[in-house]
């Protein structure tokens, strides 16, 4: 049973008021569509001057907190805990190919130059440079700089 038997049709044989909706769903939705990946975040084109009822953050002053002896047992207590060091002579990218090409004797040039300060990871953050060295014949690197963690 069709209910628009009575409506005219289109070339495509569907009913002119389905064929309308269907355009005007189709404009709705492609509307839809632009205002989500618009760049535009309102009216204002922008971040609202005013969000109501906000104030600046205010940071402690850490320099005048005094350490007592509960909390430096508190950090006594990590002591123990092991952390992964390494030392970072340089880096290159190189394609898979020349990674599989690889066999003894191949020299892979790094990002550094001899005498640059090589850096020094912990758990994979940067936490110091410093020079190489070699001691009784090992290797070993002078702490040169510390590098302040970034908050």
């Amino acid at each position: 049973f069709n209910q628009h038997s009575s409506a005219a049709n289109d070339q495509s044989g569907m009913p002119f008021s389905t064929r309308e909706e269907t355009e005007a769903l189709l404009n709705q939705a492609e509307a839809n569509l632009a205002a989500a990946i618009s760049p535009n975040l309102g009216p204002g084109n922008g971040i609202p001057q005013d969000l109501g009822g906000t104030k600046a953050f205010e940071f402690p002053n850490f320099e005048a907190m005094t350490s007592n002896p509960e909390e430096a047992m508190k950090l006594s207590s990590l002591q123990n805990v092991e952390l992964d060091l390494c030392i970072e002579l340089g880096r290159t990218e190189l394609l898979i190919e020349e990674v599989l090409k690889m066999k003894e004797g191949v020299v892979v040039p790094l990002d550094k130059l001899a005498g640059d300060p090589v850096d020094i990871l912990v758990n994979g953050r940067i936490i110091a440079r410093g020079e190489v060295l070699v001691l009784n014949d090992n290797f070993c690197v002078r702490v040169a700089e510390i590098i302040s963690p970034e908050l």
